[in-house]
C-alpha cells in the first residue's frame, strides 16, 4: 500500500505562479498576432525578383526584406471646367450669366463659313454657295435717281439694272472693335422658333441647306450657341436684318388644328407630365447636358392666335426661358436701343400680328418674327411674353434698381 505525499503551502504557491505566467505569455502572443493581422501587409521584395537566370546558374540565395510602403501623397483635384458664359460683341467678351458656346469652340457652329458644316461640299451644283451673312452692318436704299419712273409723256430710259439699283452705306465696319458704334445701329432683338427641335438640326438646315444665318441658337437645355460676332449681319428676318440680332429657339413650332398631329412625334406624357421625346431617328442630339429630358414650362398644349389664325403649340423649356432672359438682359444693357419690351396694341397687350411699316420703323426692343413679317408665326402663341419681359427687366434691375424675378422657372 502506497503512501500519499502531502504537499505544503509553498508548493501550491509555486504552481499558481506558473499558471498565471503561462496565461500572461499566451495573451501576449495572441495580441501580437492580432496586431500583425490588422496592419497593412508589407511589400515583400527579394533578390531573386528580376531577370530570369540561366539553368546552369547556381540557385540564388533568397533574402527576404520587409519594405514598408510609403503613404501615397494625395493628388490635388484638377479644377472643374466651367462653361463659358460670355458672348462676343465687336471682338470684346461680354458676360451673360448663362451657358454660351462660341463659334470658335466645338462643335464650331460658325455661320461665317462658306462651307457645309455636316457634309462635304456638293459636286452637283446644288446647295447654298458663298456667304450666309453680311459682314458688318450695311444699310441699302434704292437709288433715288432711278427709283421713280419718269414724268408721264416722257420715255423711260432706265435699264432694268438701274431700276433695281441700291446704294449701300456702311454703318458698322466688319473689323469694328467699337460696341458704341454698333449700339447706334442695332435696336431690335428678334425671336424665332426653329421648327427643328434641336439646335444641331437648326444649324444644319441654315448652314448646309438654306444658306441663311442667325446670331444665336438656343437649345432645349438652355445652352446658347453664338455663330458670329454681333457686329455682323445675320440673314434671319428680311428688312430687320441690318438693325437686329436674331435667336432661333429650339421648338417644334405652332400648327393649325388640322396639322397639330405633327406635335405628337415630339411630345409625350409620363408620370411627371409632358416631356420632349426626341424621335429615335435622331441619333446625335447635340445636347450638351447628359441625359437631359426637356419639359415645357407649361404642361398643357397652348392654343392662341397669331396673325389672326388659331394655332397649337407646346411651351418652351424653363431652361430656355432662363437663358433667354439672361441673354436679352445682356443685349439690352450693351445695346440700349433694344428696350426690354415688345410691340403692344392699344390696350397694352403684346401684339399678336405684324407691325405696319411705320410702327416697325419706330419700334426698338424685343419682338417676334411675326411682328416683322405677315407670313411668319414665330415664336408662336405659347411664348409667355409678360413673365419673360418682367424677368428681363428684373435682371436689368439687379445691376441697377430692380427687383427679383416673379417667375418660378
Amino acid at each position: 500500500m502506497s503512501r500519499s505525499r502531502r504537499r505544503g503551502p509553498a508548493w501550491l504557491g509555486f504552481t499558481a505562479f506558473v499558471r498565471e505566467a503561462s496565461a500572461w505569455l499566451a495573451s501576449v502572443f495572441v495580441a501580437s498576432v492580432l496586431v500583425a493581422c490588422v496592419h497593412t501587409p508589407p511589400v515583400i521584395a527579394t533578390q531573386a525578383d528580376g531577370p530570369t537566370r540561366a539553368a546552369a546558374d547556381p540557385a540564388p540565395t533568397t533574402v527576404r526584406v520587409l519594405v514598408t510602403p510609403p503613404t501615397p501623397a494625395r493628388e490635388a483635384e484638377p479644377p472643374r471646367p466651367t462653361m463659358n458664359q460670355d458672348i462676343v460683341i465687336c471682338g470684346k467678351r461680354v458676360a451673360v450669366g448663362a451657358p454660351v458656346v462660341l463659334w470658335t469652340e466645338p462643335p464650331f457652329y460658325d455661320a461665317t463659313s462658306t462651307a457645309p458644316h455636316f457634309s462635304a461640299p456638293r459636286t452637283d451644283g446644288k446647295g447654298p454657295k458663298g456667304l450666309r451673312y453680311q459682314p458688318g452692318r450695311v444699310r441699302k436704299t434704292p437709288n433715288a435717281a432711278y427709283v421713280a419712273p419718269p414724268p408721264p409723256g416722257t420715255t423711260d430710259t432706265r435699264t432694268e439694272a438701274q431700276k433695281l439699283e441700291w446704294i449701300e452705306r456702311e454703318l458698322v465696319s466688319p473689323a469694328s472693335d467699337d460696341p458704341r458704334a454698333l449700339a447706334q445701329v442695332v435696336d431690335q432683338f428678334v425671336l424665332h422658333f426653329d421648327v427643328c427641335g434641336l439646335s444641331r438640326t437648326c444649324f444644319r438646315v441654315l448652314q448646309d441647306e438654306r444658306g441663311l444665318s442667325v446670331h444665336f441658337l438656343l437649345d432645349l437645355d438652355g445652352t446658347i450657341y453664338q455663330t458670329m460676332d454681333l457686329r455682323d449681319t445675320a440673314w434671319h428676318a428680311t428688312k430687320s436684318n441690318p438693325r437686329s440680332i436674331g435667336v432661333e429657339i429650339a421648338n417644334m413650332g405652332a400648327y393649325a388644328p388640322r396639322e397639330a398631329w405633327r406635335l405628337t412625334d415630339w411630345y409625350r406624357r409620363d408620370e411627371s407630365g409632358t416631356y420632349v421625346r426626341i424621335p429615335p431617328r435622331i441619333k446625335d442630339t447635340g445636347l450638351r447636358t447628359p441625359n437631359f429630358v426637356g419639359r415645357p414650362a407649361r404642361d398643357s398644349i397652348v392654343i392662341g392666335s397669331v396673325q389672326g389664325e388659331q394655332l397649337h403649340q407646346y411651351d418652351f423649356t424653363p431652361q430656355q426661358y432662363q437663358s433667354l432672359v439672361a441673354l436679352s438682359a445682356a443685349l439690352c444693357r450693351e445695346l440700349p436701343k433694344i428696350r426690354p419690351d415688345a410691340p403692344r396694341d392699344a390696350q397694352g397687350w403684346v401684339l399678336d400680328r405684324a407691325l405696319d411699316d411705320d410702327a416697325w420703323a419706330r419700334f426698338g426692343g424685343i419682338l417676334g418674327h411675326y411682328h416683322v413679317q405677315t407670313n411668319k408665326t414665330d415664336p408662336g402663341p405659347a411664348f409667355d411674353w409678360e413673365p419673360f419681359l418682367d424677368d428681363v427687366r428684373a435682371r436689368l434691375g439687379r445691376t441697377g434698381a430692380g427687383s427679383d424675378s416673379r417667375r418660378a422657372w
